[in-house]
């Protein structure tokens, strides 16, 4: 299990209309002034923005946009070599630019065509249950800052580049989009924190960090792999267990770092037959049960 905080950097907001991410001490961003005043400027936009009206647009500069193109081209080479083919085919089908940043209403209108999905833009820290519910009706939160220069191929947090490139593309595919708008529709009718909790853990060892065979092979389709250029190449050489729901709900497991324990699912039809099966029916009791199952 991990904490929700960790999943974006804390933003406040001061009495004089500022806004302020918080960034942690071991974050590459934290000593650096200019960015982190860039990481408060785009969060204010996010900030004043209101549903019906249109996402805000950012003008990346040259530097991030260098981030964007390194970062897609040196995937596209490791997604060909180790991308589930739902992934890639899904992939192809958005046909995410690599030369700039894609605006956050670009991927929504081309998403909305595929699978109805669309993007919010958020700050940082989404609340777990608004997060989770929105995905039950197919709306994304995504941040819209660009990961610190000093290590382009890495974030401690998700970016543009894992809420694009990652979830984006895994969201092209009908079929990852109906297991992901099922975990939301779960948060949605759950009333404990707990159930809440489990759902979100689920997902974190599939939609985040799944792998699954293609024959005799190991390929990923996680976003969170698929948006890492080290955990691409890391992800086969980990501990690899059948998909076992009690133990996704119960192991403990650090976000900042690379995934020691991955659960693979046997095909797209397995991951739907056992996941999705439990997204459909999960309710309130589930704690207990995967308590006593541990």
């Amino acid at each position: 299990m991990f904490e929700e905080a960790q999943l974006y950097s804390p933003v406040s907001h001061h009495d004089d209309g500022t806004v302020e991410v918080h960034l942690g001490a071991n974050h590459p961003g934290f000593n650096d002034p200019d960015y982190r005043a860039r990481r408060n400027a785009i969060a204010a936009r996010a900030v004043a923005w209101q549903p019906g009206e249109p996402l805000p647009r950012i003008d990346y500069t040259e530097g991030e946009t260098a981030i964007w193109r390194q970062v897609s081209h040196e995937l596209a080479d490791k997604h060909r070599r180790r991308a589930h083919p739902e992934y890639l085919a899904a992939k192809e089908r958005l046909g995410l630019p690599t030369e700039q940043i894609p605006q956050l209403d670009e991927v929504s209108a081309a998403l909305t065509g595929l699978t109805g999905f669309s993007y919010v833009a958020a700050p940082g820290l989404v609340e777990l249950r608004e997060f989770y519910s929105s995905l039950g009706d197919r709306v994304f939160h995504s941040t819209q800052y660009v990961r610190h220069p000093s290590e382009p191929l890495y974030t401690p947090e998700p970016d543009v580049i894992h809420e694009v490139l990652g979830h984006g593309n895994q969201l092209a595919s009908p079929r990852f989009a109906a297991l992901t708008q099922a975990a939301g529709a779960a948060v949605a009718r759950a009333e404990r924190d707990e159930t809440v909790q489990v759902i979100a853990d689920i997902f974190w060892f599939t939609m985040e960090f799944g792998v699954m065979f293609d024959g005799p092979d190991l390929k990923a389709y996680g976003a969170g792999i698929l948006s890492s250029y080290g955990e691409m190449d890391e992800f086969s050489h980990m501990e690899i267990r059948p998909l076992d729901l009690v133990q996704m709900a119960t192991l403990n497991y650090d976000i900042t770092s690379y995934q020691p324990i991955l659960f693979a699912a046997e095909s797209v039809g397995h991951l739907e037959d056992v996941v999705g099966t439990f997204f459909a029916a999960c309710d309130d009791e589930v704690p207990e049960r995967m308590l006593a199952a541990a």
